[in-house]
């Protein structure tokens, strides 16, 4: 398993932006929680999923396996 940025730079750079905006919260969801601190928990879940591959929410970050 591996963890890699979106290799589309551009993508990385406005997410990465966003991030810095919303303090480290994921820049695709409304709400300010817990669980929406990049990565979020949804991703962490995908993450801990043997058979899951592909991006995050908001496609910064993607797993290979």
């Amino acid at each position: 398993m591996k963890i890699i940025f979106n290799p589309d730079a551009e993508t990385v750079a406005r997410l990465r932006e966003g991030l810095r905006r919303k303090d480290g919260y994921c820049p695709c969801r409304l709400q300010k929680t817990e669980d929406n601190i990049c990565m979020c928990r949804e991703f962490r879940e995908q993450i801990a999923d043997p058979d899951f591959e592909g991006f995050c929410h908001c496609r910064l970050y993607y797993k290979e396996k």
